[in-house]
């Protein structure tokens, strides 16, 4: 009889145990279920910033013809022109397609650049003898394309202003947004396309460096003062004082002497 009671005290400890052990690792599960759950939902990535809508009067079209415009941003500019069908005739000129001995693709890639893009129609409308001279002249197509680009990464809103281009004149850019002229007389049809590294306007005529306006000049104050410190310079006097002249000789004893 003492053994079968301590069996059986025995085997009460033995499912007392298993039962609160049992209890310890629901109690566990349950807590690790929704920390899972937190980290789970974790975001992985950073949000990407928003991408501004191009302006000008023609973007419609621009958008239409290229409904994933927004992933230009993420590709060199080089790569963003020659996915826009409107402006392959540029893109072949910086790229060596229209005159192999001129390939400015990684110049313009390694930006920042504000890049002016003719359209195709803009190239069509050149002279044919114009066109024709260009495909045959490397150093004049040098001169055309890189006087389509300046440094910087500017938007509609902030590009305006005289800007020294790649060919070294300068285009000037007047209006904001949608409403934007350089050198007076060409419109961007659709301007602040983004690519990585570049910002693109399509322009409707092709630029000539031979019409870019004259460098900014000093203002008149600024010429008025540095006119007055030369010539202040130059009336200061540069000749020696004249020498003191020597003193009287003392009169000598003869002299002195009185007449008798």
């Amino acid at each position: 009889m003492p053994g079968d009671l301590k069996r059986e005290e025995q085997n009460v400890k033995t499912r007392t145990s298993k039962a609160i052990g049992v209890a310890v690792s629901a109690t566990a599960i349950a807590l690790s279920v929704p920390l899972a759950v937190n980290a789970y939902a974790e975001p992985t990535t950073t949000p990407v910033a928003e991408i501004p809508d191009p302006q000008g009067p023609d973007c419609g079209p621009f958008k239409e013809a290229l409904p994933n415009w927004k992933t230009l941003a993420n590709i060199p500019v080089s790569n963003a022109l020659a996915s826009i069908p409107d402006v392959s005739t540029f893109s072949q000129a910086i790229s060596g397609q229209l005159n192999p001995a001129v390939n400015v693709a990684s110049v313009f890639d390694n930006g920042p650049y504000v890049i002016f893009a003719p359209t195709n129609e803009a190239f069509a409308a050149l002279p044919p003898e114009q066109l024709a001279m260009l495909r045959a002249d490397p150093a004049a197509l040098t001169q055309l394309v890189y006087y389509h680009a300046f440094l910087g990464l500017l938007g509609p809103d902030d590009v305006k202003g005289q800007r020294p281009t790649q060919e070294g004149t300068e285009v000037e850019v007047t209006g904001s947004g949608g409403d934007i002229q350089v050198n007076e007389t060409t419109e961007v049809i659709c301007g602040g396309i983004q690519a990585q590294n570049a910002r693109i306007y399509l322009i409707d005529a092709v630029l000539d460096p031979a019409l870019a306006p004259a460098p900014i000049t000093p203002t008149s104050t600024s010429a008025t003062s540095t006119t007055s410190t030369t010539t202040t310079a130059t009336t200061t006097p540069t000749e020696p004082l004249p020498a003191e002249a020597p003193a009287e000789a003392p009169l000598s004893p003869a002299a002195e002497a009185p007449i008798g």
